[in-house]
């Protein structure tokens, strides 16, 4: 293979890394172009590992400028680096490393991982945005407890965001402020987000099933504080038919959206801080059309629920994709379904199947729903694992019914909280309920 050539990826390799990491403390001074970044790991050895295994952490697009094991530096003939990847050998079973690197956000065009956009600092880290903010093991079946403390020009970026409940904040004598996020819920990298900007807020609330009480807020340019209202029903709309249909609590203090005109996706579900391109979330009645409003709550309602399908549930690997997005596109096309008229969106749905992901499985991007290979995990997010992948969940749904289909979900939330889990571990919790054998469709 010539050198550069991408390689292929295959499901039959999985293999878990050999160590845990059970938290990760990141410290963020954010700056255009030299950005610093500190990140603490707590890691565990996994059980039944190999006592020499090596740790690979991933890492792209910037500069390494200390490494550290328990508190004592490493030479640099004590670790393996390259383009890609940081090695580290001999650890022990348990260990704390310490990672320093630089990243240059301003210079980052592909905007993927931290990037510096229209006077804001944004990331976008699924599948593999978080190899460029620092080294770590950038793979969805690592989950680990976040701390972000960003520190940030008060004056250039009066909004600092990142994971969770806000901890504490304060300002700097050196015309800085900082602020410090934890997120209670152990989450993969791709789920990570921070946000450093001049943004305006939009205020609301919610109280849960159990009484808990949500603040809501959306953070948009400040020509658009007048367009979120719409949205911001939308969410509130959401997180009661999740608990009402689904029985799923939302669990933190707060949710956040941030809605801007050039983030380079068209929305991501981030734990807790969700960021859109500012048209899935801004609407005014003098110019938005009944289809802007739809699309809107679609959207909105398609991001909160990966809340639990996706982010407190997760994907063991890239191959199980429509496990989180095809469970997730049907659930919201339910949600579509009670706010408006079933059988118009039902019709809806075939027509996005018949008019493109018939066209794609009739040419040269055919692949099934979970394929066996990849080259390049972007080219992936396709209408057969969105869409495909719903109407294949529609299909158990239809099986077994709705009541035995809420109590299969019921006890693939339960088994599988807090874990990165596969394809074949949400139908084994449809067979436990029906007592019926269900083979996978391809």
């Amino acid at each position: 293979m010539r050198e550069g050539t991408p390689s292929t990826i295959y499901l039959k390799d999985y293999q878990p890394l050999p160590f845990q990491v059970d938290s990760i403390e990141l410290r963020v001074e954010l700056a255009p172009t030299s950005t610093k970044v500190s990140s603490r790991l707590a890691l565990r050895r996994r059980s039944g590992a190999a006592a020499n295994a090596p740790l690979k952490l991933d890492g792209k697009q910037m500069q390494l400028t200390r490494v550290a094991v328990d508190g004592f530096e490493l030479r640099r003939s004590e670790y393996q680096v390259d383009d890609e990847s940081l090695i580290l050998s001999s650890l022990p079973d348990s260990c704390r490393v310490e990672i320093d690197t630089l990243i240059d956000p301003e210079a980052n065009t592909a905007l993927e991982g931290l990037y510096l956009s229209n006077g804001m600092f944004c990331t976008q880290c699924e599948a593999h945005g978080f190899r460029k903010i620092t080294y770590y093991p950038d793979r969805p079946d690592v989950l680990s407890r976040f701390t972000t403390t960003l520190i940030a020009d008060k004056a250039d970026y009066p909004v600092l965001l990142a994971n969770g409940n806000l901890d504490d904040s304060g300002d700097s004598e050196d015309g800085k402020h900082w602020a410090r996020w934890v997120d209670p819920h152990p989450k993969p990298a791709y789920l990570f987000a921070m946000v450093a900007g001049d943004l305006s807020r939009v205020s609301d609330s919610f109280t849960t099933m159990n009484g808990r009480q949500v603040a809501l807020e959306i953070f948009v340019e400040h020509e658009n504080v007048d367009k979120c209202a719409h949205a911001m029903t939308s969410l509130q709309k959401s997180m009661t038919w999740d608990e009402q249909t689904y029985g799923r609590e939302y669990d933190l203090d707060i949710y956040m959206i941030v809605a801007v005109s050039h983030f380079n996706m068209g929305a991501m579900e981030n734990k807790g801080l969700n960021v859109f391109n500012s048209r899935y979330v801004l609407a005014s009645p003098e110019t938005a059309t009944d289809m802007d409003f739809e699309g809107i709550e679609s959207v909105i309602a398609h991001e909160y629920f990966h809340n639990w399908s996706g982010n407190r549930v997760t994907c063991r690997d890239w191959f199980q994709l429509s496990l989180k997005e095809g469970f997730t596109v049907f659930r919201d096309q339910q949600f579509s379904a009670d706010m408006g008229s079933a059988t118009v969106k039902r019709i809806d749905d075939v027509r996005i199947i018949r008019g493109h992901q018939f066209l794609e499985d009739s040419g040269p991007m055919a692949h099934p729903v979970q394929p066996d290979s990849y080259i390049e995990i972007n080219n992936f997010y396709t209408v057969t694992v969105y869409n495909k992948g719903a109407e294949v969940v529609r299909m158990l749904h239809t099986l077994l019914g709705n009541s035995q289909f809420r109590r299969a979900t019921d006890l693939y939330f339960a088994r599988h909280d807090g874990q990165a889990a596969t394809v074949e571990d949400f139908v084994r919790c449809m067979e436990a309920v029906s007592y019926t054998h269900l083979t996978l469709p391809t």
